[in-house]
């Protein structure tokens, strides 16, 4: 048992790329946790495509035993959690967990858009933040003025800032000494009825769901009886532990310690995030603030390349939800491309990385329609409809008005692109809000249309500036705007999964540059194709693939015209049947090209 005063829970908040998850291997290395042998580079990212890609998608403990210079000995819980923009409530929800947090900023780079973002949550949560500045052994370090930048721009005092190389473990005796001298222990009751927060949870083939907890009053035993206090569903706790960072069992665990339970939990739906444990009997009375669930931002749909290994998706599917609960889908159909499913996800790269993890862990190629955002439609009885997919739009005599999602967006520029980034967020409809400048960089705030965002901003935004521009967005409600739907016909027919909603200023250029796409896609048949773009009854673009010809009068040499004559009718007959009955065939590879283009 741990007496309070010697706990720190803390986490590490930063910026893409700014050495979260090297520190962290660092804090583990120095302080012994994990033996020399064993310690590997990004330690605590467990997934192959956290490896690959060098981020951190899902946040992850470890328990850190560390002997300070005045002799006492204190045990520190630290969270490593995700820096880009979709996973932000990642971040939102270990910072509810812990105490303090170390704030990261590269000392070649300075503060980004991300960093704003991830501090605000650690100030919401009212955290002591240390700031940190890491890479100090690289020759563009600039400490003094990221320093200035970090007083600027945040706000928080950076005159104690302490300066380290996370890769050469420069600096970090003075992080592990600030740790437990700046950020204060935690408070709980050891005698209060048990209240712990459940801060995360995923499955584990073989103990079932794996619950992340921190106890905040009371105290968890193995084979005590709990209750979460949102569903009232109970359990009996099998096994109590830590992470250092693999698992390791421990007999209680006290207030102000991070662990896990297993509780013979079958589905990861039973365990809410930010629900409150407590004991069946004598339990607590009131529960922790929860927090808001994750809500999907983006929809797209995913359909198998081969229509036979559509169970198969969907127990792939069914696998990975388990572990992602702001992950949600449906089944849906579509005549184009057969039975799939209609998913939700919470950003872009969000939506990447679960088709990354589909098509490599279960062997699955998929097919991804264009990504679509909610629409709010307003209908004239008074009711509203939450369109996620624009080919079930309602009639549009019956509809009264869209409204479509914005976001308030913070984009950090240095000065000589700034006119590109101006230029790109007006021609996406956006409005500017504020610019303000941060020594020689400038902060644009935009409030954007959220699907003008989701197809390629972020490529977008950083080829105009050449990779220096940093971005993030919060959620910043609905507005009403002049939208229509856009259908794509080909051979008169509509192909659903091409069907988009498009600004009707926008609808013509935007038709136009689709059907010629299609028109180089889809090949020639033996019977004219006309492939047009419509909004409403009205065609506002159209491309026609010529036929491709059979000589039938090449059996003919000389003799009297009119057998040719005769031929030639008889093939345009059959042209014009067929043209009325024949089938085009749009090859799978040009729905993928088509709506690329589309962005």
């Amino acid at each position: 048992m741990t007496d309070l005063a010697h706990i720190r829970n803390f986490s590490i908040v930063a910026h893409i790329d700014h050495g979260k998850s090297t520190l962290a291997d660092r804090l583990i290395q120095s302080t012994g946790t994990v033996a020399e042998r064993d310690m590997e580079a990004q330690l605590l990212d467990t997934m192959d495509i956290e490896r690959e890609r060098g981020i951190t998608i899902k946040a992850n403990t470890v328990r850190i035993e560390y002997d300070a210079r005045n002799g006492e000995h204190y045990v520190l819980n630290l969270i490593d959690t995700p820096g880009h923009v979709d996973f932000a409530y990642e971040v939102s929800r270990s910072m509810r967990a812990v105490e303090g947090s170390l704030l990261v900023v590269d000392s070649t780079q300075g503060v980004e858009a991300q960093t704003l973002a991830n501090v605000y949550q650690a100030i919401d949560a009212d955290h002591e933040i240390v700031p940190v500045l890491n890479k100090i052994d690289l020759p563009a370090a600039e400490p003094e003025r990221v320093a200035e930048q970090i007083e600027d721009v945040i706000g928080i005092d950076a005159s104690g800032a302490i300066l380290v190389s996370a890769k050469t473990g420069e600096g970090i005796p003075e992080v592990l000494e600030a740790i437990v001298h700046r950020l204060p222990p935690p408070q709980g009751d050891r005698d209060a009825p048990l209240k712990a927060m459940l801060v995360d949870s995923w499955y584990d083939a073989y103990l079932g769901v794996v619950v992340l907890v921190r106890v905040i009053d009371g105290v968890l035993k193995k084979g005590d009886r709990i209750r979460m206090m949102s569903t009232n569903a109970t359990y009996g706790v099998d096994r109590l532990g830590v992470f250092r960072p693999e698992m390791q069992d421990a007999p209680e665990l006290g207030p102000g310690e991070i662990g896990f339970l297993t509780a013979s939990i079958k589905q990861v739906r039973d365990t809410r995030v930010g629900d409150t444990i407590t004991h069946e009997k004598g339990g607590c009375a009131e529960p922790l603030p929860g927090f808001a669930p994750a809500q999907p931002v983006v929809f797209c749909g995913l359909f198998p390349m081969d229509n036979a290994e559509f169970e198969d998706l969907r127990e792939a599917i069914g696998k990975l939800a388990l572990n992602d609960a702001s992950f949600s889908w449906e089944m849906e159909t579509s005549a184009a491309l057969g039975f799939g499913f209609r998913c939700g996800f919470l950003g872009l790269l969000h939506l990447e990385v679960i088709r990354d993890r589909l098509e490599r862990e279960y062997g699955i190629e998929l097919i991804t329609t264009a990504p679509s955002v909610i629409y709010q439609i307003h209908m004239r009885d008074g009711s509203v409809i939450e369109l996620h997919n624009p080919a079930d739009m309602p009639d549009p005599t019956r509809i009264d008005h869209i409204e479509e999602p914005r976001i308030k967006a913070t984009i950090m520029v240095p000065d000589e692109y700034l006119g590109d980034v101006l230029k790109l967020c007006q021609d996406r409809r956006g409005i500017q809000l504020d610019l303000t400048y941060a020594g020689s960089r400038a902060m644009v705030v935009y409030d954007l249309p959220l699907n003008e965002v989701v197809f390629d901003f972020y490529d977008r935004l950083k080829s105009v500036t050449k990779g220096y521009a940093s971005f993030d967005y919060q959620m910043a409600g609905y507005r009403q705007d002049n939208l229509v739907k856009m259908t794509i016909l080909v051979n008169d027919e509509p192909v659903d999964a091409l069907s988009v909603m498009v600004h009707r200023d926008r609808a013509e250029a935007r038709g136009r540059a689709m059907v010629e796409r299609l028109k180089q896609l889809i090949p020639q048949h033996m019977f004219k194709i006309p492939i047009q773009a419509a909004v409403g009854g009205r065609i506002i673009a159209r491309e026609t693939i010529s036929a491709l010809r059979k000589d039938v009068t090449a059996k003919c040499y000389g003799g009297d015209v009119t057998r040719k004559k005769k031929l030639l009718e008889k093939q345009k007959k059959g042209k014009k049947k067929m043209r009325q009955f024949g089938k085009v065939e749009i090859p799978q590879s040009a729905f993928i090209s088509a709506l690329k283009m589309d962005g």
